[in-house]
């Protein structure tokens, strides 16, 4: 596959960047397509192989596979588990999924143990090849439940339950995105949640959790420490990850544009490189 390349500064430190021209991956059915151009303020990443000691963070929905309608409807490509199991062989461990996705949803997704798996941004994780899952945090209250059930009854959406917490869903409803977002702030602080706000989502949870915190606790572990941590995500709730990946000398990584649809908003980005959608990140990682 060939590549051009040419020398960006990420902060601190100068890497090669480029262009993929034309491939295909090595495992699965994952098509590799020419990397699209970076805007004008946010650059293409540099090539992985350039970055010393790498470790990689990866969001799902957005980043490794499509959005779709509901969360169930996604597809996931048969090449996908094989080519990140591949890529953590490769980075001795150092690398780790990272989603507002329950655990038991990812594993459902992707089903392997071989690794690092964090559900719940970063309220549930499970190391590659443990064999059991680190606990979640305290439980959200059944009546608050109660309550956004009811809600989502009356408007037609879609109410996901998870370990940690639950999700409005109104993809399906998107005139009814400012009063979801209304509603759910009202409840979060009637029962000391805090709210997230993501691509036509909104969801509460205990706080104090977020992409950011499991992003520092992995840094932490002698597997990752002293690596160069990149965040590669899509949505406003990535952006914790972009900032610690930052804080630990590495850098975040921008799918799609930082405005677009309801709930994914956001003036600036702390991401400092960009790719313009999931075949531009399956691309990237090809170059390991």
């Amino acid at each position: 596959m060939g590549i051009d390349s040419s020398e960006e500064t990420f902060g601190a430190k100068t890497f090669r960047t480029g262009t993929c021209k034309a491939g295909t991956l090595r495992a699965g059915t994952l098509r590799a397509e020419t990397l699209s151009a970076a805007t004008p303020t946010l650059p293409t990443p540099p090539l992985p192989g350039t970055i010393a000691r790498l470790s990689i963070f990866l969001d799902f929905d957005g980043t490794l596979v499509e959005l779709a309608p509901t969360p169930d409807a996604i597809r996931v490509a048969p090449g996908l588990s094989p080519m990140l199991e591949r890529l953590a062989v490769h980075l001795e461990g150092r690398l780790a999924v990272v989603s507002g996705r329950a655990l038991a949803d990812l594993d459902r997704y992707l089903g392997t143990r071989r690794i690092t798996l964090s559900g719940s941004h970063g309220g549930e994780l499970r190391l590659a090849a443990a064999d059991a899952d680190a606990p979640p945090g305290s439980a959200f209250p059944e009546q608050a439940h109660l309550e956004a059930g009811a809600f989502a009854d009356a408007h037609g959406l879609l109410l996901e339950t998870k370990p940690l917490g639950f999700a409005f869903h109104y993809r399906q409803a998107p005139r009814a995105g400012a009063a979801v977002e209304a509603f759910a702030r009202q409840l979060g602080t009637r029962y000391g949640l805090q709210m997230k706000s993501g691509k036509m989502v909104a969801e509460l949870m205990p706080p104090g959790i977020d992409k950011g915190g499991i992003v520092a606790a992995l840094m932490a572990t002698p597997g990752f420490r002293g690596s160069t941590p990149v965040f590669i995500g899509d949505d406003v709730t990535d952006e914790d990850g972009f900032r610690a990946a930052a804080a630990h000398g590495g850098f975040g990584v921008l799918v799609g544009e930082p405005g677009g649809e309801p709930g994914g908003e956001r003036a600036e980005t702390a991401a400092t490189a960009r790719l313009a959608d999931v075949n531009d990140v399956h691309n990237w990682l090809a170059g390991l």
